[in-house]
C-alpha cells in the first residue's frame, strides 16, 4: 500500500486542529497523492543540495532536528524510492545514529532558499557499515571533501511532498553572490537566476564605492586644510 505525504502527517490530533482553525475542508476530498516514487524534478532538486535537515525521535518521544551538510549532490538517489548519503563524523554525540538504532522513522526538509522551495520526505532509514555495501560506498563516496564518512545512511521513501514559498527567506551562498557580481556587463547573473537582484547587488556595490571615493576625499581635503 502506497501512502501520501498528509495520509502519514494528519494523525487524529492534526485533523482535531484543523477543524479547531476551520482548515479540515481543504484537506477532505480523498487520500493525498501517493508521492511515493522520486521523478525527475525531485531527483534534480536533491542532487542540487549541499545540505538537508534530518528530524528523527528517540526512545522516549523526544524529537532531534539535525543538519547534515557535504558537498554539492552528497545526498544520493539511489533509484526513485531510496536515497542514500554518507554519515561524516561530527561532534560525536550520535544522536540521530542512535535514534534510527531504536527506530527507524525520519523525516527530512531539503531547502532551496534562492528560489523559495522546499521538499519534505518521509523515510525508513538504515544504519549500513562502510564494508557491508561496497558499491553503495562508492556511490556515496565524496572523495575531494574534507569530512571522515563513518558509515551509510539508506533511506527508504514512504512519502513525499513540496511545500508553498510562504514566509521562506532568500538566502544566497557566497559562491552565488559572487556569481552575481563578478562582472558589469551582465553576462553573468548567477543569484536565483533574478536579473533584478543581481543588478540590484551590482548598483549597491558601486553605490558603496562612490561613497568610500566620496569620504576619502573629504577625509584627505582635511587633512591639507591650513587651518
Amino acid at each position: 500500500m502506497s501512502y501520501g505525504f498528509l495520509d502519514i502527517a494528519t494523525t487524529p490530533s492534526v485533523r482535531a486542529a484543523q477543524a479547531a482553525m476551520g482548515s479540515d475542508h481543504l484537506w477532505d476530498g480523498g487520500p493525498d497523492r501517493d508521492f511515493d516514487r522520486f521523478g525527475p524534478d525531485e531527483a534534480a532538486f536533491i542532487a542540487a543540495r549541499d545540505s538537508f535537515y534530518m528530524a528523527t525521535v528517540s526512545e522516549t518521544g523526544w524529537p532531534y532536528v539535525q543538519h547534515r551538510g557535504g558537498p554539492r549532490g552528497f545526498l544520493k538517489v539511489v533509484d526513485d524510492r531510496t536515497l542514500a548519503f554518507a554519515d561524516f563524523r561530527g561532534n560525536r554525540q550520535y544522536i540521530s545514529t542512535g535514534n534510527i538504532m531504536a527506530g527507524d522513522r525520519a523525516c527530512l526538509f531539503l531547502m532551496d532558499y534562492p528560489h523559495r522551495a522546499r521538499l519534505k520526505i518521509y523515510v525508513h532509514a538504515e544504519i549500513v557499515p562502510l564494508e557491508a555495501d561496497p558499491a553503495l560506498a562508492a556511490l556515496v563516496a565524496t572523495p575531494t571533501y574534507r569530512g571522515r564518512a563513518e558509515r551509510i545512511f539508506r533511506l527508504t521513501l514512504a512519502a513525499f511532498d513540496w511545500n508553498c514559498s510562504q514566509h521562506i527567506t532568500p538566502r544566497f551562498t557566497t559562491e552565488e553572490v559572487a556569481a552575481a557580481i563578478r562582472r558589469r556587463d551582465g553576462s553573468v547573473i548567477g543569484v536565483g537566476d533574478d536579473p533584478g537582484l543581481a543588478e540590484g547587488l551590482r548598483a549597491r556595490v558601486a553605490a558603496l564605492e562612490a561613497e568610500n571615493a566620496a569620504l576619502t576625499a573629504r577625509l584627505a581635503a582635511q587633512t591639507n586644510d591650513p587651518k
